[in-house]
């Protein structure tokens, strides 16, 4: 028996819960882990109300909560291929496992393994955070010296890709609130202040010919506000909100398989990707973890450390 953190019906914080369970088996194309790190994003908690029941991987009630973890290969589901028993890994739990918990399964696919000289800590951190900030600018292509917005750089998908940027030689400019301002200027960030600043006005002075790309990580209003910025519509690269194409730009096109987990890896090694990590929580405090992502009090990335 293992503990886990999860929800035994949708709703909001208040349908959150402990629970112990057995090791769950994995199935064909899984691993089974014992998860060392967690990542803790806004997508758990939009899992948990219901929002996106297509990732829920259809599991009974409770379900874990959790989306991305490194960890130990404790077993192996049948058609595994590339991974062992032992392997130090991180990916993805796509199928419904959840990783808010001591023990979980990982889709294979989606799972790499933890390259030599990097913690699992910052592992934890790439499936999501990592990855995306590659597919963006990836699907962006924009060459060195041109002019990037960043709409809510403030977080851990934000800071990558600030930091991502600044190693293809873009000129960043990032919008988010005062407590967000430090970690993004320390990136090289040009920061501009929603709660105290004109966002469109200051944008215009700091790019007058417009921005050769935006990448959105808001949604809703603050993405209408933002997208007439960019030079041409279909370069407005939104993350979390679908209804984009209304202002005539495109969703981020992910990569979740194993080879962009490697490629992530590498450039976290290289230092490009190191995650901003600003909380550390252990599982008991796993409710703490969440809250603070959910509130969005938080900067950078956090992480719950199980083992």
């Amino acid at each position: 028996m293992g503990q886990a953190w999860g929800f035994g019906r949708y709703g909001g914080p208040e349908v959150q819960e402990f629970f112990d369970r057995p090791d769950p088996a994995p199935g064909r194309g899984e691993v089974l882990i014992r998860v060392t790190v967690a990542g803790v994003n806004p997508l758990d908690h939009l899992l948990r109300a219901g929002l996106v029941p297509g990732l829920d991987g259809g599991r009974p009630f409770p379900r874990v909560l959790g989306m991305e973890a490194a960890g130990i290969v404790l077993a192996l589901g049948e058609d595994v291929e590339g991974l062992e028993v032992g392997d130090a890994v991180f990916g993805f739990a796509l199928t419904g496992g959840g990783t808010y918990a001591e023990t979980t399964v990982l889709s294979a696919p989606n799972t790499a393994r933890i390259p030599p000289g990097l913690s699992a800590t910052v592992a934890a951190t790439l499936p999501v955070a990592g990855t995306t900030a590659v597919d963006a600018l990836d699907q962006l292509g924009l060459p060195a010296g041109a002019t990037l917005l960043i709409n809510g750089v403030g977080g851990g998908v934000g800071l990558a890709v600030a930091r991502l940027a600044a190693a293809r030689e873009l000129r960043v400019i990032g919008t988010g609130s005062t407590a967000k301002r430090e970690h993004a200027e320390a990136v090289g960030v040009r920061f501009i202040d929603y709660t105290a600043e004109d966002v469109v006005a200051v944008a215009r002075e700091l790019a007058p010919r417009g921005f050769d790309g935006i990448v959105d990580l808001v949604g809703g209003t603050s993405l209408r506000t933002v997208a007439p910025l960019a030079r041409d519509p279909r370069n407005v690269i939104a993350v979390g909100d679908q209804s984009v194409p209304e202002v005539g730009g495109r969703f981020v096109e992910r990569r979740l398989d194993r080879s962009n987990l490697e490629r992530s890896a590498r450039l976290a090694l290289d230092g490009v990707l190191a995650p901003v990590i600003t909380e550390v929580y252990p599982l008991s405090d796993a409710p703490a973890a969440l809250a603070v992502v959910e509130n969005g009090h938080t900067s950078g990335k956090v992480v719950i450390k199980v083992a």
